[in-house]
């Protein structure tokens, strides 16, 4: 019996399947390290097919050791349960798998002393990059999180932010104030006077943003926000938010505007809960165009947003060399559907 065939499955080193593959040792590094050095096609294939065949693995500790990073990208997310996310991270997944680089997801429950507490805990790891999906948080309990960021920096890895953030970090951005301008215009044109914004609380710049944005759209248009609520970011936040416009007394052919699809779904089901109908009655807007905004009846108007490509771009932000920090935003639309019909 040969000397590799008494390995166990999973137990091969690089030495075996470089000798297994019949190709030096360096070559098989490349092929299975993550090297940006060209391989051969047909070197590569047998590599690859040698490794599958010895059940190999690729040691990630060592590998960070000798590189001073690990192949792999960190995606920290507010909320996992949440579609948005869930489409982001799709896109990030593709952009790894070209590369050759695993994704490893946090959660941060939007809470930004978690967030640094959890880059503190992902530089151990020393991945090759760190993409920030959630919402940025303006004042005091946003401190401290730089600190952890430059920190990641000087260790090789590179940050990535999904919308704005200092100089020193590279951000891949959604037009917020833009299109959520555009929606309060394109409702204004369907005849309605009379909005509520279901929000986040004041200091989340993707809330912020999107209010801003719908508030000055809606005003042009000749109409009048009649409220904005602080709930938050979640199905559960929209729910709430709308039973305290309800309880409140809102007016028939109000549109209510909740900052995000999820909240928009959720002030959805408060308004049925509460005896009152979607569409002719009370009509509702999101924003991010999530599948099942699509799917629910009537059909959520919302804003479109590529969000499996603003996945991908980041990834690509956190990878190239030569990124161009220049890129216009990924273009949005406004889509219409029947929780917003046309007001005689």
């Amino acid at each position: 019996m040969s000397e590799i065939a008494t390995h166990t499955r999973g137990s091969a080193t690089l030495h075996d399947v470089a000798r297994e593959a019949g190709v030096s040792l360096a070559t098989a590094s490349r092929v299975l390290n993550g090297s940006t050095r060209k391989v051969a096609e047909s070197y590569r294939d047998r590599v690859q097919a040698a490794a599958d065949k010895l059940g190999y693995t690729a040691n990630l500790s060592a590998q960070a050791t000798a590189r001073g990073t690990a192949a792999i990208v960190a995606l920290l997310v507010a909320d996992i349960a949440d579609p948005y996310f869930g489409q982001l991270a799709s896109g990030v997944a593709r952009g790894a798998d070209e590369a050759g680089l695993v994704v490893t997801i946090a959660i941060t429950e939007r809470d930004p002393q978690r967030e640094a507490k959890l880059v503190r805990a992902l530089r151990g790891q020393r991945p090759r990059g760190l993409i920030l999906a959630a919402s940025r948080t303006d004042g005091p309990d946003g401190a401290g999180l730089q600190a952890e960021l430059d920190a990641f920096q000087s260790m090789g890895g590179r940050v990535v932010a999904l919308g704005p953030v200092g100089a020193d970090i590279r951000s891949v951005t959604v037009d917020n104030l833009g299109g959520s301008r555009a929606l309060a215009t394109r409702l204004s044109q369907l005849g309605y006077r009379d909005a509520v914004i279901v929000g986040a609380r004041e200091g989340v710049r993707t809330s912020d943003d999107r209010v801003t944005g719908f508030t000055e759209g809606f005003t042009a248009g000749g109409g009048v926000v009649r409220d904005v609520i602080r709930a938050g970011f979640t199905r559960d936040a929209g729910y709430e938010g709308a039973q305290r416009m309800l309880a409140a007394g809102v007016a028939a052919g109000t549109v209510v505007f909740g900052i995000s699809d999820v909240v928009a779904i959720g002030a959805m089901s408060a308004i049925r809960d509460a005896g009152r109908e979607v569409g002719s009655d009370l009509a509702v807007a999101g924003f991010d165009d999530i599948p099942t905004g699509r799917d629910i009846r009537p059909g959520l108007t919302t804003v479109h947003v590529p969000l499996e490509d603003f996945g991908y771009r980041a990834l690509h932000a956190v990878l190239e060399e030569d990124w161009d920090p220049s890129l216009p935003p990924l273009p949005l639309d406004v889509v219409v559907r029947g929780s917003t019909p046309e007001r005689a």
